[in-house]
């Protein structure tokens, strides 16, 4: 089973950037189409961003569409997240997964991994 940790979450303004990254140990990173979800206080979990396990197909949430990309490095079991235009509505848990549908399709239970977590809060 792969293990997920991610990084790169903080406190950032209205406006400005971030970058997550997602690093796999153990199982085989390469064949996992991998996805970003998060979750705000109060809110369920919801479908942010996905990459296939070659990364020649991507999928996101319309509410993140042209400010976040999605991309991977097979080479160093690595998933990214890059944030920019953030929004106080960005504020949440972001999670990284590893599961196996298509990355457009966004469905939670497709993904049978997941990282800890990493709090990204925007202020405004």
């Amino acid at each position: 089973q792969v293990q997920l940790v991610e990084s790169g979450g903080g406190l950032v303004q209205a406006g400005g950037s971030l970058r997550l990254s997602c690093a796999a140990f153990g199982g085989t990173f390469s064949t996992y189409t991998m996805g970003w979800f998060r979750q705000a206080p109060g809110k369920e979990r919801e479908f942010v961003a996905a990459i296939s396990w070659i990364g020649d197909s991507t999928g996101y949430a319309d509410s993140v569409k042209g400010r976040f990309t999605v991309a991977r490095d097979n080479a160093k079991n690595t998933l990214y997240l890059q944030m920019n235009s953030l929004k106080p509505e960005d504020t949440a848990v972001y999670y990284c997964a590893a599961g196996g549908g298509p990355p457009s399709s966004g469905k939670y239970d497709e993904y049978g991994a997941w990282g800890q977590g990493t709090q990204v809060t925007v202020s405004s």
